[in-house]
C-alpha cells in the first residue's frame, strides 16, 4: 500500500493469484474507506503479433501456441485454420476435420477441469474469505479428496487426448497446412474409449455441483454481476459450436445484433481500443461504440447465445440453466463456472461420439492445396471464448501483418466492470483484509483469464529509462508519459 495523492491511498493486489499469467488490481481508497477507483492491469508484454512478422507462414501455428501452456491447442487450431486459407484449402478431409475437433474437445475439457477444480473450487468450497493457507488445490485434496481427484483425473484424460493426437500434452505438433500431421491409431482409440465413461460421469457430477452452488446461494446472483452484450460462434442451426461456425452477437435484452456472420468479416463489426494503463486491448462492437459496445465471451456467452447443445446430457443441463434464468439471459458472473462445466460435459459426450466413429482412425489426412492467398483468418471458440487469428503474407510467403483478438482481451472491460462492482458492494467503508481483497480475485477468476495470451497491445505505457555510469550513479534519466510525450529528468 502506498500513498498516491492527498487523502488517498493506493492498494495493490499484485499479482492476482490462481490465474494464468501476471496481472494486478489497484484500488484508490479515501480517508473514509470509500473506494474511489478500481482497475485490473495487465503488466506483462508478449508481443507475438510483432515478432512473428517476417517468419514463414507455415511455422505460425507452432510459434503462436507458445503464447500459453494452458491453451496452446486453441492457438494452434485458430492459426491452422488461417493457414489453410493461405494455401487455398477450404475443405479438410473428413478424418482430418474429426481429428481437429477431437483435439479441440480434449483441450477444452482439460482447461475447464483445471480452472474449476484447481483454481476456482477452493473459493466455493471454503468461502471467499476463508483461510488463505487452505484455499488452494492442496486444501481441496485434503478436505474433499474424492472431488479433488475427479478434477485431477478429468484434466489428465483431456491431456491424454491431446498427447495421442499431437505427440505431447503441451506444445505438440498436430496440424499441417490443409490437414493433420499423423493418424490416430486403433490402439490409441481403444485406450481413450476405455476412459470416456468415467470422464462423462465426472462431468455430470461437476455440473450438478456447480448448479447446486449457484442456485442455492442467493448472494452469488448479484456478485460482480453485469448486464452486457454477448458474442460467440454458433453452428449453422444455432447449436453450440467450438470449431467452426458463424458469429452471433446479442444485446443484454436478447436483441440480435448480428447472426451467422462470416468470421472473416470480423473487422466489419469489431474495433479495438488501447488504453495507457494496460497492455491488454479493449475490443468493442463497432456499431454500438466503445462506451456501450463492450461485450462478454466464453462459457456464459456461449450457453446464453446457443439455441441448443447437440449432445443429450449437456442439453438437459442447458435447459435447466436457461430455466433458472427465467426466460432471460443469465448475466450472473459467477454462473460462468456452471456454464463451463456444462461445456465440459458436452466435450466429453462429443469425444465419445468421435471415438466411436471408425473414420477417426482414417489415414487420409491432407487435402490438396489450391492457389496461394495473401490473407487468412482463423476463428475458433477457445475455452475462454472467441479467438481470432488474422494473418497477411507477402509474395515470399512471409508474415507481413498479424492481429490476434484473444478471448481474455474481449472480456477485458467486463473484468474491470466486475471488480468495480465488487469493490463498491463489498469493500466500500471497510478496513481491507486479505479475505475481502480475495473477493476481487474471485470476480476476475470467474472469467478464467489467460493473461499471457491477452497481452499484445502496443500501448503507450509509461516508461522510465536510466543511464548508469560505471560506478552505478545515474547520469541521465528519460521519462515517457502515458500520452507518448517524453521528458528529460534531472539525474
Amino acid at each position: 500500500m502506498t500513498d498516491t495523492a492527498p487523502n488517498l491511498r493506493r492498494i495493490a493486489i499484485d499479482p492476482v493469484t490462481r490465474v494464468e499469467g501476471h496481472g494486478k488490481i489497484t484500488l484508490l481508497q479515501d480517508e473514509q474507506l470509500q473506494i474511489r477507483e478500481a482497475r485490473f492491469h495487465i503488466v506483462e508484454f508478449r508481443g507475438f503479433e510483432k515478432f512473428i512478422q517476417g517468419r514463414p507462414f507455415r511455422e505460425v501455428p507452432f510459434f503462436v501456441q507458445r503464447l500459453c501452456g494452458i491453451c496452446p491447442v486453441s492457438h494452434q487450431l485458430a492459426a491452422a485454420k488461417a493457414v489453410d486459407q493461405l494455401v487455398g484449402v477450404d475443405t479438410l478431409t473428413p478424418t482430418a476435420l474429426k481429428l481437429r475437433r477431437l483435439l479441440h474437445f480434449g483441450q477444452i475439457l482439460q482447461s475447464h477441469a483445471l480452472h474449476f477444480f484447481h483454481l476456482s473450487s477452493p473459493d466455493f468450497l471454503f468461502g471467499f474469505g476463508s483461510d488463505v493457507a487452505k484455499r488452494n488445490i492442496v486444501g481441496v485434496l485434503e478436505q474433499y479428496p474424492e472431488l479433488g481427484m475427479k478434477g485431477v483425473k478429468l484434466r489428465k484424460y483431456g491431456q491424454q487426448i491431446i498427447a495421442a493426437i499431437s505427440g505431447k500434452r503441451v506444445h505438440g505438433m498436430a496440424t499441417i497446412p490443409g490437414g493433420m500431421n499423423k493418424p490416430l491409431t486403433e490402439d490409441e482409440r481403444r485406450q481413450l474409449l476405455a476412459g470416456i465413461e468415467d470422464a462423462i460421469g465426472w462431468c455430470v457430477d461437476a455440473v450438478a455441483l456447480n448448479e447446486h452452488i449457484h442456485t442455492t446461494h442467493a448472494a452469488h446472483r448479484s456478485f460482480a454481476t453485469l448486464r452486457s452484450n454477448f458474442l460467440g460462434m454458433t453452428g449453422c442451426r444455432g447449436e453450440l459450436e467450438f470449431y467452426h461456425g458463424g458469429l452471433r452477437a446479442c444485446s443484454a435484452d436478447r436483441t440480435t445484433l448480428f447472426d451467422q456472420l462470416d468470421y472473416r468479416n470480423y473487422n466489419d463489426v469489431l474495433r479495438e481500443e488501447v488504453r495507457p494503463w494496460s497492455y491488454m486491448k479493449f475490443p468493442f462492437l463497432r456499431d454500438l461504440g466503445r462506451d456501450i459496445g463492450w461485450y462478454r465471451v466464453g462459457p456464459l456467452a456461449r450457453i446464453n447465445l446457443c439455441d441448443f447443445i447437440p449432445t443429450p446430457l449437456a442439453e438437459d443441463a442447458r435447459l435447466r440453466f436457461r430455466a433458472f434464468a427465467g426466460g432471460d439471459y443469465l448475466h450472473d458472473t459467477l454462473a460462468y463456472h456452471w456454464a463451463r462445466m456444462i461445456e465440459a460435459l458436452h466435450c466429453a459426450e462429443s469425444i465419445r461420439e468421435l471415438l466411436q466413429d471408425t473414420e477417426i482412425t482414417g489415414t487420409e489426412l491432407a487435402a490438396g492445396h489450391g492457389t496461394l492467398r495473401n490473407e487468412g483468418i482463423g476463428v475458433i471458440e477457445a475455452p475462454r471464448g472467441t479467438l481470432f487469428h488474422h494473418y497477411r503474407i507477402d509474395d515470399d510467403g512471409l508474415i507481413s501483418q498479424a492481429n490476434l483478438i484473444v478471448s481474455t482481451t474481449s472480456n477485458n472491460q467486463a473484468m474491470n466492470e466486475s471488480i468495480r462492482a465488487v469493490a463498491s458492494s463489498h469493500l466500500d467503508g471497510n478496513e481491507l483484509t486479505e479475505g475481502l481483497l480475495n473477493h476481487l480475485e474471485v470476480a476476475v477468476r470467474a472469467y478464467d483469464p489467460c493473461l499471457s495470451c491477452a497481452t499484445h497491445a502496443l500501448g503507450k505505457m509509461p516508461l522510465q529509462l536510466e543511464l548508469l555510469a560505471a560506478d552505478g550513479s545515474v547520469t541521465q534519466r528519460l521519462y515517457r508519459h502515458a500520452d507518448g510525450s517524453y521528458e528529460r529528468l534531472s539525474a
